[in-house]
């Protein structure tokens, strides 16, 4: 644990403010879930929570199935970072912050391909080595949780729609996966 020297006072509802410039350091946006432990010597830990890493197997099977049937390389991102990913090494993306293009285009909760012409998006902001060819967003009960991508590596060459329909029924099928 690392300390930031910053001190804030409970007010009378039990309610403490998060200096902005953690929660712009870590990402934390209003209405983000915030996941509270404790510890044994009085220690309380916020952590912020992701219900898309309840699904975080099965959208790694996903991946790896998407891979293996069209040979593309498939991730899934929550709305933070990527949590499954195939086709490329995982040190490359994995556990990545999504790039701003990505959170932009997740908050519009429109689909995404890829168009000869069109600027290339990036999937994370670590890497700009891969970027989206095809992105469908994963929403439960209206709400935005995440996405299914599929990515242009080297070759820039746009996907099919069918790639795009594949994201998108992965995509419903995880958002209606944590409806459940």
């Amino acid at each position: 644990m690392k300390a930031t020297g910053i001190v804030r006072r409970v007010d009378d509802l039990g309610r403490i403010v998060i200096p902005k410039e953690i929660r712009r350091t870590l990402r934390i946006r209003e209405g983000d879930p915030l996941e509270i432990y404790t510890e044994k010597d009085g220690g309380v830990i916020f952590r912020k929570y992701s219900p898309m890493g309840d699904l975080q197997d099965v959208a790694s099977q996903i991946c790896d199935s998407i891979g293996k049937n069209t040979g593309r390389i498939a991730a899934v991102s929550d709305r933070d970072s990527i949590i499954a990913l195939a086709g490329v090494p995982k040190r490359e993306l994995m556990d990545k912050p999504n790039s701003q293009e990505l959170e932009k285009l997740m908050e519009q909760r429109k689909n995404y391909r890829y168009l000869p012409g069109d600027t290339l998006l990036r999937a994370s902001e670590s890497s700009d080595k891969y970027h989206l060819g095809v992105a469908a967003p994963i929403l439960s009960q209206g709400d935005l949780m995440g996405c299914v991508m599929l990515l242009l590596g080297e070759d820039h060459t746009p996907m099919p729609e069918s790639d795009q329909r594949l994201a998108q029924t992965f995509a419903g099928f995880l958002g209606t996966q944590m409806e459940s």
